[in-house]
């Protein structure tokens, strides 16, 4: 995979994107999260539309409000993971906008004011169900083939699929679902914008496939537990990133369970 960089920007500062949408980047710069989580403000019918308000940092929020002069028409949800979702009560408590999220929340604190199904619209964006990261995953499609892909594509990385919330076949579906589509730019969670969408996601596909295929080829050898597929996988991995490449690895099987190919046997896994 060739994945994209960029300097690392500003904190707290908005920067221009493209016409009508400019960005934040929070100040929670981690292994997983690239710089930061990207907030993204879009100027929209009757004001500006906050997508991901981002972590709760007091800081980020104070960031956004005076970026926006508060007016701040409705705060809209990719999905409820922390890094995404955290910022969220209070930019509301500021601004009193109605939150946006999908029909069925995957955090029972959070319960969007306006629950997008499939296919809903909100000030000129429509909301497309994305699960594979996350259950609630939502990316959104804008103008001009426009599409905010949050972290279910990132030009920086591939994303990481955790069960129980996260599923590699709903992921392998949702790839699947975005490469179908003509959109010439993704605005991502984390990380720069990704132009020419398509054929990066044709290699994220690729690449999970190819590492199906080594995990079986893995476990033709014997069976054998995630830790140790992992170990075996990512041979060359930053320690700090071990634990997440090692639930992607659960995740494949889980995949692999589900379509016949392998079997569980207590802690270990095998070909069936």
């Amino acid at each position: 995979m060739a994945f994209l960089t960029e300097p690392e920007p500003a904190r707290d500062t908005p920067h221009d994107m493209i016409q009508g949408v400019r960005r934040i980047v929070a100040a929670n710069p981690t292994p997983m999260t690239y710089h930061g989580t990207n907030t993204y403000l879009i100027e929209t019918e009757g004001g500006v539309t906050v997508l991901d308000p981002g972590p709760d940092q007091a800081p980020h929020v104070a960031a956004i409000l005076a970026a926006t002069d508060g007016r701040v028409a409705r705060i809209l949800l990719s999905h409820t993971h922390h890094d995404h979702l955290g910022a969220t009560a209070a930019l509301q408590a500021a601004t009193g906008a109605p939150t946006f999220g999908f029909v069925r929340s995957a955090d029972a604190s959070f319960t969007p004011d306006v629950k997008l199904a499939d296919g809903d619209s909100v000030a000129g964006l429509v909301a497309l169900h994305t699960p594979g990261h996350a259950p609630d995953h939502l990316c959104f499609a804008w103008k001009d083939r426009v599409l905010f892909s949050a972290d279910h594509v990132m030009g920086w990385s591939t994303t990481v699929v955790s069960p129980p919330n996260g599923d590699m076949r709903d992921y392998f579906a949702s790839l699947q679902r975005v490469l179908d589509r003509d959109d010439r730019l993704y605005l991502c969670g984390h990380g720069p914008m990704l132009p020419d969408p398509q054929g990066y996601v044709r290699d994220l596909l690729e690449h999970r496939r190819a590492r199906e295929d080594a995990i079986r080829e893995a476990l033709r050898a014997g069976p054998a537990d995630t830790h140790r597929l992992m170990m075996q996988l990512y041979s060359k991995l930053d320690p700090m990133l071990q634990r997440a490449a090692e639930r992607n690895v659960l995740a494949h099987l889980l995949k692999l369970e589900a379509e016949g190919a392998v079997v569980r046997d207590g802690e270990a896994w095998r070909e069936s």
